[in-house]
């Protein structure tokens, strides 16, 4: 008689959907809820339909937060992938100059937003930050105080940040090419470029496709090192969605229409994850290794 095989119990997810559901599911329906009404923070929500929603589409203000979102959005991808792709496959080598190089690379990880904000608003602060040193005044441009370069500033301090894990996933990534491909691009007389452009590329167009999902909807939650570093400043040149949404609803007591705007950052989130997988075909993934 044969023994029929059983896999994991479903109950074995349960705790994990517990989790999920009290913890983003949960609140997800209150800010839904929220958003229909018209409170301070302090008494009880008065419901008010959807004058919050009317309130959000018509003031200036949301549509060029909304502007400088999508262009960090952008900024961010075009500034961090090429490099992130570049370090990843210099690191995926297994030679030991490379592994200690691939040490000091990830130092990032290993700091916090915080800590990474309060670092780089010292060493950039124009009286006593590190271009205020002699011979170094003409870099000295008070880069988180002029509003023509503070949003610049910080797409850079964000990719200096984040490069680090990108970097990681293209490192894994490039290593699990098979190395048949590249001898056989050898013996065909293929250089190192030309093995990098039509072999590695489009072995890690997958890796590709997560690490752009990863980094575009990370730059909608950007909120701790903006607000640090600048507050969504100067004027509201770093205002960027959720730097938005925390002045609203804390600082304008306008906790409803703060709720809104979270909405609006999870349906747009959404759409752009669902977009990208459509457009890659990520969901009908293969395997790439040999013999799979």
């Amino acid at each position: 008689m044969a023994v029929r095989r059983q896999g994991p119990s479903p109950l074995l997810a349960l705790p994990a959907l517990i989790f999920f559901g009290v913890f983003a599911i949960i609140p997800l329906f209150v800010a839904l809820y929220l958003s229909f009404t018209k409170w301070s923070g302090l008494g009880s929500p008065t419901w008010v339909g959807f004058d919050n929603w009317g309130t959000l589409f018509s003031t200036p203000d949301t549509f060029r937060s909304f502007g400088l979102t999508l262009l960090l959005m952008g900024l961010s991808w075009v500034f961090q992938t090429p490099i992130s792709i570049l370090l990843g496959v210099f690191l995926s080598g297994h030679q030991r100059y490379r592994e200690i190089f691939a040490v000091i690379y990830f130092v990032p990880l290993l700091l916090s937003s915080a800590a990474i904000g309060i670092a780089f608003r010292n060493l950039l602060d124009p009286n006593f930050g590190l271009f205020a040193s002699p011979g170094l005044e003409w870099l000295n441009l008070g880069w988180l105080g002029n509003p023509d370069l503070a949003f610049y500033a910080i797409v850079f301090i964000i990719s200096w940040q984040f490069i680090p894990f990108h970097t990681l996933l293209y490192q894994g990534g490039a290593r699990q090419v098979p190395q048949s491909l590249y001898e056989a691009a050898a013996l065909d007389g293929a250089g190192r470029m030309a093995q990098f452009f039509s072999i590695t590329l489009p072995q890690l167009r997958y890796t590709i496709v997560t690490s752009t999902t990863l980094m575009l909807i990370g730059a909608l939650t950007y909120f701790d090192i903006i607000f640090i570093l600048t507050q969504g400043g100067p004027g509201d040149a770093t205002r960027i969605l959720p730097v938005d949404m925390y002045l609203t609803g804390f600082v304008g007591n306008q906790m409803g229409l703060a709720s809104t705007i979270a909405i609006v950052l999870v349906l747009f989130g959404m759409l752009v994850s669902l977009t990208i997988s459509k457009l890659s075909g990520f969901t009908r993934m293969e395997s790439q290794l040999d013999g799979e």
